[in-house]
């Protein structure tokens, strides 16, 4: 589609008093009229601010409903939103600031001294936003004296520039990938069609706002079907289990770390999880035990792949085929088609392995002002690479091998860091497991593993490379274990293997001095 409806007016329209959004810290709810007609008198500031199509604001808050005002004034009036991300430092923030041209910043009462240096540095404006620890929105008053009339024409351009999300930059400055409203539109429907999601879900949102999950996955199609969801300043395992089991939760998604937290907690015990229709997972594989857990209490985690260059759901397990395909990430939901490219850019037909490619409208037009990242992210006919390794089965379930980067070469032999992680992974004292390819004197590369214990447990690693002989060729098994209490993340909740390296080759520098 050209041309889509202001989705927070057609919402407010058809729905004008349903609850959208409820602040759990601060007990106030947004109905849909609340929002939209925040989003007008926001956008409406904004242009008389002097800001004009195509310019940028950036964000740095916590999870709060008037990030969603910020994100519909965004697309009334074609000046984009750049959500910051607020775990980094300023050290690391202001290249990003700057690289995104924003003008105008908005931050929360948690942030605003990492705002203040900010905007000190780069000279724009600050102005504050959603309260941090509750009360009233430091928006209010700014919103009470804007003019509450409807801005644009209620047609907005599917395909324009919306919002941008940068790369979560594991290793160099990150990209700034952009969104639009037609990947928006695509990413709903593909969820839907993947859980079911209708009229009058319910959902929690604690994922970062800065990432295209805690958007995305499932809030925003929760809200374009006149759903509601509860906001959470950050993920809490203890809040999210009650909110599950007051049956304020019907459709749940989150990252592996996210289980295993839950899976913790001692009210995992006693919650009711009856009342949730869909438990999606992305961001990582989810280890097998903690599928096997899960299903063990009833519930039934469907694995996800999506990227945020595809909006991002692509793929989530049906619940059906969930238990006896463990590890697959389902099928190509179904505006997307997927293809599988092998190394010598053959593409796999059938049952086979390669690099998983995308296409259709929930796939990004680009990076912003970064034409040479955008073309060597898509092929010469126009499919998005995704750098992952794929197999499809011959039912036509795909499960994920790894990312081409993480693969490495040890005696000449390929290995896939995911496949040992597996193995490592079903040991009985192992929580979590990660592995690496470093370099070697001998094999070229070689493997090394980290190693997370299960609570309780202590873990020998002397006995680790026999256990996994019977599971493994030899020259997959690592060459060293490291026991580590926990492991460096990203906000999307992928291991930052970067940093592995990093440690990795500083303890060996130490050992050999």
């Amino acid at each position: 589609m050209e041309f889509l409806t202001d989705m927070a007016a057609k919402r407010a329209e058809l729905r004008p008093d349903a609850v959208a959004f409820f602040d759990r810290d601060s007990g106030r709810s947004y109905s849909f009229r609340d929002i939209n007609e925040r989003a007008n008198r926001l956008g409406n500031f904004l242009l008389g601010a002097g800001l004009r199509k195509g310019d940028r604001f950036a964000v740095l808050c916590l999870n709060h409903p008037d990030f969603f005002v910020l994100l519909f004034a965004a697309q009334k009036t074609g000046i984009l939103l750049v959500p910051l991300n607020w775990r980094q430092p300023v050290a690391e923030l202001g290249p990003i600031l700057e690289a995104s041209n924003a003008c105008v910043m908005f931050a929360d009462e948690a942030h605003m001294e990492t705002a203040r240096a900010l905007a000190g540095n780069s000279g724009i404006d600050l102005l504050p936003m959603g309260a941090a620890d509750g009360g009233e929105s430091a928006l209010d008053d700014l919103l009470d004296t804007a003019d509450p009339s409807p801005v644009g024409n209620g047609q907005i351009d599917a395909s324009a520039p919306w919002y941008l999300l940068f790369t979560s930059g594991t290793t160099g400055l990150p990209k700034a990938v952009i969104q639009t409203a037609g990947m928006a539109w695509a990413n709903m429907i593909n969820y839907c069609q993947a859980t079911g999601l209708g009229v009058g879900e319910k959902g929690v949102n604690f994922l970062p706002l800065f990432h295209t999950a805690g958007i995305n996955l499932p809030t925003l199609p929760i809200f374009l079907n006149g759903g509601s969801s509860t906001l959470l300043r950050k993920f809490d395992p203890d809040q999210v289990l009650d909110l599950i089991d007051d049956g304020q939760v019907t459709c749940f998604f989150g990252v592996p770390a996210i289980y295993q937290a839950l899976a913790l907690s001692p009210k995992i015990g006693d919650t009711d999880f009856s009342r949730v229709r869909s438990l999606g997972c992305g961001g990582a594989p989810v280890p097998q035990h903690l599928l096997v857990d899960f299903q063990a209490r009833g519930v039934t985690i469907c694995n996800g792949m999506g990227m945020t260059e595809t909006g991002p759901t692509v793929f989530l397990m049906d619940t059906g085929h969930a238990a006896a395909k463990i590890g697959s990430v389902g099928k190509p939901q179904i505006l997307t088609d997927v293809r599988l490219a092998a190394s010598d850019g053959r593409i796999v037909e059938g049952a086979g392995e390669g690099e998983v490619q995308f296409r259709g409208p929930n796939i990004t037009p680009g990076y912003m002002d970064n034409s040479r990242a955008t073309s060597e992210t898509f092929t010469e006919d126009g499919w998005l690479k995704s750098g992952d390794i794929a197999r499809r089965d011959a039912d036509g379930y795909y499960y994920i091998v790894d990312r081409i980067k993480d693969m490495y070469i040890s005696g000449g032999e390929n290995v896939y860091p995911a496949e040992v992680e597996k193995v490592l992974d079903g040991h009985p004292a192992i929580l979590e497991a990660v592995v690496i390819g470093v370099s070697d004197d001998k094999w070229g590369e070689v493997g090394a593993a980290f190693l997370v214990p299960r609570p309780g447990e202590i873990l020998d690693t002397g006995g680790l490379a026999d256990w996994c002989r019977a599971k493994l060729a030899p020259y997959k098994i690592p060459k060293s274990f490291t026991v580590t209490e926990d492991l460096p993340r990203t906000a999307a909740g992928k291991v930052r293997k970067n940093v592995l390296k990093d440690t990795h080759a500083a303890t060996s520098v130490q050992e050999n001095v």
